[in-house]
């Protein structure tokens, strides 16, 4: 029994390309609100078992993930991410402790947030912003 709901779970992976006409309003309106010189390349849903989010890449090298609610929960760039996408307390501590690195990555990683800097180190912060690591 088991493992045949582990072979349904599996089965149920799929990644669907969508068009720009499909984007959720809540996520065209993140994207019109922080993104706004950046044009979508690609919009997808992916549903892994129970699992349904959103991906957007847009150009310049951004992607961004939502989750079901259409929330962000992740972004990656290369270049520097937009002051609005991250938390003011963590904007600050990186400006305080690393003020010759910008912050290219947001990730919301269980109750944790995380940040990369473009020296590719990782900072994880609680949800409220406190520094943890």
């Amino acid at each position: 029994m088991v493992v045949s709901f582990l072979l349904l779970m599996t089965s149920c992976d799929k990644e669907t390309i969508l068009s720009a006409t499909q984007i959720p309003n809540e996520i065209e309106t993140y994207l019109i609100t922080h993104f706004p010189e950046h044009n979508i390349i690609q919009f997808s849903k992916d549903i892994e078992g129970l699992t349904k989010t959103y991906q957007v890449i847009l150009d310049g090298n951004i992607s961004l993930e939502f989750n079901r609610q259409k929330r962000i929960i992740e972004i990656d760039g290369t270049d520097k991410l937009p002051d609005s996408v991250i938390p003011e307390k963590i904007r600050n501590y990186v400006a305080d402790h690393f003020p010759n690195n910008f912050i290219t990555d947001w990730e919301l990683e269980g109750k944790h947030q995380q940040v990369g800097l473009d020296n590719d180190l990782d900072l994880e912060f609680t949800m409220d912003g406190d520094f943890i690591r």
